[in-house]
């Protein structure tokens, strides 16, 4: 099982400390670092700083780091034309010498789009222009050497596009799809993606969808066992529970209820529900961390939790 570490910068969040937790979930030991791609926060406005536009971000943290993964939970395709943003991820790529995964999805948030005069088409639209945008980035990509790539779908069209700059991974940055959606995400999974991740879900519905997964990779002659599952979820981890308690109250979580959903409670009590993600098949957790003010809890997960997963 491998922890990444995962930040939603949206909430609040600088640049600067954004660095310094990566830096941070670097020197101890975690195997990545993932942020949002948000560009409003959701709920309670914290006001200044607002939000960070994510691969400008990334690509300051992959030049700071020499490590771990970098990522996004998830890009949202209704924020960039595919072809500029093949181009930014291939630029990061080769900026963290091939340490990008590219989380993907369709976008959801409706309010961030009204505010910063975004497109935000309902849902059939979105999938499909996803949909087409996967196969858009995967074949830029994969273009060889002095080729070009051309395509022409119901709402994007490339003319011989150079598929500039190549990125440092072999046919791009592997693809990370997610979504609780029952038919179309697991499709689009089994077609594109290496690894497919349920996120603030309960155990039982997670493991609901990757069997839906599973099931669509065998109807598209590919073998489950190449999919990688994981699960994001969020973290309040104290030495003892009133600790983790308190971590919750913080970050205005209520401890019972994200002990069902997410992970909270002792060391202890979260390597025992880790195990269970291990049960499931997930090889990878995202650790929704929110108080990026709090360094003595990446420190904690550190010392107590990470060591018995490795």
């Amino acid at each position: 099982m491998e922890l990444h570490i995962f930040t939603e910068p949206q909430q609040g969040a600088t640049q600067g400390q954004l660095r310094g937790v990566a830096l941070a979930a670097e020197a101890l030991g975690f195997a990545g670092f993932f942020r949002s791609d948000h560009l409003l926060a959701i709920g309670t406005d914290p006001g200044p700083p607002g939000p960070t536009e994510s691969w400008a971000s990334l690509a300051d943290i992959a030049s700071a780091t020499t490590r771990i993964r970098l990522g996004t939970l998830m890009t949202s395709a209704t924020f960039r034309n595919p072809g500029p943003l093949a181009v930014a991820v291939a630029q990061v790529d080769e900026m963290s010498s091939g340490r990008v995964d590219f989380g993907f999805g369709a976008g959801w948030y409706r309010a961030e789009h009204l505010a910063y005069g975004l497109p935000f088409p309902e849902v059939a639209e979105r999938m499909a222009r996803f949909e087409e945008q996967l196969e858009i980035l995967r074949g830029l990509w994969a273009t060889p050497p002095g080729g070009t790539f051309s395509y022409s779908g119901r709402h994007y069209r490339l003319e011989d596009c150079p598929a500039l700059p190549r990125p440092v991974q072999p046919g791009g940055p592997p693809i990370l799809i997610g979504g609780m959606g029952s038919r179309v995400t697991p499709r689009l999974a089994a077609r594109h993606a290496r690894e497919f991740n349920c996120a603030f879900v309960p155990l039982a519905a997670a493991s609901s969808q990757f069997a839906r997964v599973r099931e669509a990779c065998e109807r598209s002659g590919r073998d489950p066992g190449t999919m990688r599952l994981s699960m994001a979820l969020t973290v309040a981890c104290g030495r003892t529970e009133e600790e983790a308690s308190r971590r919750c109250r913080a970050i205005g979580r209520e401890y019972e209820h994200l002990r069902k959903v997410g992970l909270a409670g002792t060391p202890e009590m979260l390597r025992d529900r880790l195990g269970e993600l291990t049960l499931m098949g997930c090889s990878r957790a995202y650790l929704q961390v929110l108080d990026l003010g709090d360094s003595d809890h990446l420190q904690l997960l550190a010392e107590e939790v990470l060591p018995a997963l490795s």
